[in-house]
């Protein structure tokens, strides 16, 4: 009961808070995490922890999901060349500078300052469309951030993941890099399509009926789970599993179940985004509980750093990726599927919509409890 009761009392707070962001234009989720913040300061606060695995397949399943079945394969391959830019090069370069950073100023191990780069590395598209909600975007750069946020995930889930592995059994994770990144993604997509092709089967038999949603987010959670148990990418896994279903199920549901579907998804996926914000600040009372003032004033200062670099790397890096298309623009627009070079002012907006928001959060949550003892260890 006093779980339930909690949940009720925080999406009451969520609901004021986000009345108050639409009336000061700033981004709910930001106003979300400090409004967490200043309850965990209250004496009578509520003590909340969730598992670390649970934390991934209950935050981010359902929005990946709901994300990539809005995002068409057809799409993702005419803006293949900014989404592998993006996706991955910006993603490991982020990754590797926040890890230099950890291991040179915090004398953090290796493997601990990997994962720390892995957790800010991917940015959020929902978080950036918070923000960018007002203005009139090009299709296609809300194409490359929307498809730039699937894909990111699965690219830092991945060597989270394995820094995670690495900190707690030394020696063990970083010799299996290349077979697992080898079988964990291109297995990921195979378990996605599959688990679509039964799932399709399963949708036209329940069309009509509630059990279609039910089954629905069933077949969500299967796929995130059932991917984890084989090693493989849930991302990825979830990912597939979207596409196929968007390619193929739409022409075979009715708007009635399309309507029903679409708004519970998006309720369910807005309430989860609101809870995950708030959890991560009412972490603010164990933080503050466990470093003095000395400490805490280090772990700020070096959180800013690693703030300075996610947005100076991502700056400089989209920047340089735009000179380099524009220089370049006649060999890029023939040979790679016709890739237009972004202009200096889209440049700049991709730049700054490097938002962290529910994968960074659910990740920094799934770190699992040994975790510190073996980073403290080593």
């Amino acid at each position: 009961m006093q779980l339930f009761e909690i949940t009720l009392i925080l999406l009451t707070l969520a609901v004021v808070f986000m009345h108050v962001a639409r009336h000061l234009r700033v981004p709910y989720p930001s106003l979300l995490a400090l409004a967490g913040g200043c309850v965990a300061l209250l004496p009578f606060a509520p003590h909340l922890g969730i598992q670390p695995q649970l934390a991934l397949a209950l935050f981010v399943a359902p929005a990946v999901m709901d994300s990539a079945f809005d995002m068409p394969p057809r799409e993702l391959l005419r803006i293949w060349v900014p989404l592998v830019s993006l996706a991955v090069v910006l993603v490991l370069l982020t990754t590797s500078a926040v890890a230099w950073a950890g291991a040179a100023l915090m004398g953090l191990p290796v493997a601990a300052a990997i994962a720390l780069g892995a957790i800010v590395a991917p940015p959020d598209a929902a978080a950036a469309a918070a923000v960018l909600r007002e203005f009139s975007l090009p299709r296609r750069t809300l194409a490359v951030l929307q498809g730039e946020s699937l894909l990111n995930d699965a690219v830092a889930l991945l060597v989270f993941g394995l820094a995670v592995t690495a900190a707690l059994t030394p020696g063990s994770a970083w010799d299996s890099l290349t077979p697992r990144l080898l079988i964990a993604v291109p297995g990921g997509a195979v378990l996605g399509v599959l688990c679509a092709q039964l799932g399709m089967r399963v949708f036209n038999k329940l069309a009509g009926t509630l059990s279609l949603i039910i089954v629905q987010f069933l077949t969500t959670f299967g796929t995130w789970i059932l991917a984890e148990r084989l090693q493989l990418s849930p991302i990825v896994a979830v990912v597939a599993l979207a596409a196929v279903i968007a390619r193929h199920m739409p022409s075979r549901t009715s708007a009635r179940d399309r309507v029903n579907s679409y708004a519970v998804w998006a309720t369910v996926v807005f309430v989860l985004n609101v809870l995950a914000f708030l959890l991560m600040g009412l972490q603010a009372r164990d933080i503050l509980n466990q470093l003095q003032s000395d400490a805490l004033m280090h772990a700020l200062g070096f959180a800013g750093i690693v703030l300075a670099i996610v947005i100076g790397v991502r700056l400089a890096y989209v920047m340089l990726y735009g000179l380099v298309l524009r220089l370049f623009q006649r060999f890029f627009e023939q040979r790679l599927l016709h890739s237009k070079a972004p202009t200096v002012s889209i440049g700049v907006l991709v730049s700054w919509c490097g938002m962290r928001g529910l994968v960074t959060l659910a990740t920094a949550l799934a770190l699992p409890q040994e975790f510190r003892a073996a980073r403290s260890s080593s």
